[in-house]
């Protein structure tokens, strides 16, 4: 029997009553009847238990932390010697295997909206191609097609989106016939939003029937991958390895065998890819031991003394910069969801707020919001791999509309990938633009390949060269 407005109306004000969190109900009396179910319905799902747990974190002083031991990893190198080339071969090989078996899923974190790009939609749904409209999504799919067509099996993509952007997303998908990957072989799930406090615990509003509401941080999106059935789908299409990656970085090889390999034969619950960082001062986590668990150190954690340090070699001693790449055992994401919860340490992020106040008006407010993040699983995990890769190939990240990291920076990246695949191919480079789709070559041999193989003969496509498969 379902639960009538007026019984949820009592239901939750005892609710929030008995946790001294009443001051929610303020503005009842001007609410519809719309926004009243809407207020009943986020009430419904918080947690205030679990709320009175992180308003603890925020009154503990961590100044008084000692500094802790950071180590740099165990990297599996992008220079290798004899041995590194012989495990790479065979790693390379087992990854295959796993692949063309459909033992690896692939999950893309995709729950933001692309407001600092000057986007009105969802991150992925942002048109990016250097000479065409190809979308960060369709970047992300094509490349799992490739993968499928190269090792003959049919991908699952696991697309975790937010109550933000997940009805336009799955809209955007349907419009684009699921990008040819099958609707069957897609699994929409969304990211969790927690309360957002003020210094002293009250929960605070964005509005009079709305509770003001932050994303539970990318670590969140192990949790929502239980709490959504996620877990079971995979165990019911035989998948036992998770590819994780973000939507913003259209460079990311989700199907790469050498990862795969390596992640597997290692018996790791979770791995991870890493760039070398461009300098010591570069603002990126690393990835390095905390006291002797692995995990992400942020910049401001590396004293100045041990962001400069080099080895032998006159390499960056911490020079793992982590670009949220990994790779997670199935049973590992279980063993961390198990029971109900997220068995990840929750991080306090205080910021000024725009609220709605006691009296009805806007007004600043110290705001509390709390996250866990993915890379904190790494200090669980019994085993895992750290992989450099080549940040020309794998990394080129959209996060800003302007300056570094930007559409405009990735789009030149595009361009001098494709053109490295052209003169390998000893084929000329245009001068008015290139793309490649990443069904017809993901690097210079594939590319090489196919130029072998049969004519090639690129499109014209806005005065540049677009070359891509038949239809």
């Amino acid at each position: 029997m379902s639960t009538s407005p007026l019984s949820s109306e009592k239901i939750e004000r005892e609710r929030a009553e008995s946790n001294e969190q009443g001051h929610v109900f303020a503005h009842w009396s001007e609410l519809s009847e719309e926004a009243r179910g809407g207020l009943l319905t986020q009430l419904a799902n918080v947690d205030y238990a679990l709320m009175r747990k992180l308003a603890g974190l925020v009154a503990e002083d961590a100044e008084d932390a000692e500094a802790p031991e950071l180590t740099p990893p165990a990297l599996f190198p992008l220079v290798r010697d004899a041995d590194q080339i012989k495990e790479a071969e065979h790693a390379t090989a087992l990854g295959s295997e796993r692949l063309a078996a459909g033992k690896v899923g692939f999950m893309i974190v995709a729950g933001g909206q692309g407001s600092r790009l000057g986007y009105d939609g969802p991150k992925g749904c942002y048109e990016l191609g250097p000479l065409t409209d190809r979308s960060l999504f369709a970047y992300h799919a094509g490349r799992l097609r490739a993968a499928g067509a190269r090792h003959g099996f049919e991908p699952v993509w696991y697309v975790m989106t937010s109550p933000v952007n997940a009805e336009a997303t799955k809209a955007f998908f349907k419009a684009q016939d699921s990008f040819g990957l099958g609707a069957k072989n897609i699994f929409f799930f969304s990211q969790a939003m927690l309360p957002a406090i003020d210094l002293y615990g009250r929960l605070l509003l964005s509005g009079p029937g709305s509770l003001f509401l932050a994303p539970n941080g990318h670590g969140g999106s192990l949790a929502a991958l239980a709490s959504s059935g996620a877990l079971e789908h995979m165990r019911a299409r035989g998948i036992e390895t998770l590819s994780y990656f973000q939507v913003d970085n259209p460079l990311a090889r989700p199907a790469n065998p050498l990862f795969v390999g390596l992640h597997c034969g290692a018996k790791a619950g979770m791995s991870s890819k890493v760039v070398s960082k461009r300098d010591a001062g570069e603002k990126v986590g690393v990835i390095g031991g905390v006291n002797g668990k692995l995990g992400c150190i942020e910049y401001s954690d590396l004293s100045a003394d041990l962001r400069d340090a080099r080895d032998e070699d006159g390499n960056l001693v911490f020079r793992a910069g982590n670009i949220a790449l990994h790779m997670l055992d199935v049973g590992f994401i279980e063993s961390l969801t198990s029971g109900g919860s997220l068995q990840l340490p929750w991080h306090v992020a205080k910021k000024e707020m725009n609220v709605l106040g006691a009296d009805g008006r806007r007004v600043d407010v110290d705001g509390v919001k709390f996250e866990t993040f993915v890379f904190d699983a790494l200090a669980e995990s019994p085993a895992s791999v750290t992989l450099e890769v080549d940040r020309a190939l794998e990394f080129s990240p959209v996060k800003n509309k302007d300056g570094q990291d930007s559409a405009a920076t990735c789009r030149a990246d595009l361009n001098t990938l494709f053109a490295k695949m052209l003169r390998a191919a000893g084929l000329s480079v245009p001068a008015g633009g290139l793309e490649v789709d990443p069904m017809f070559a993901e690097d210079e041999a594939e590319f090489a390949g196919r130029c072998a193989a049969a004519k090639c003969t690129p499109l014209e496509v806005n005065g540049g060269q677009l070359f891509e498969l038949p239809s």
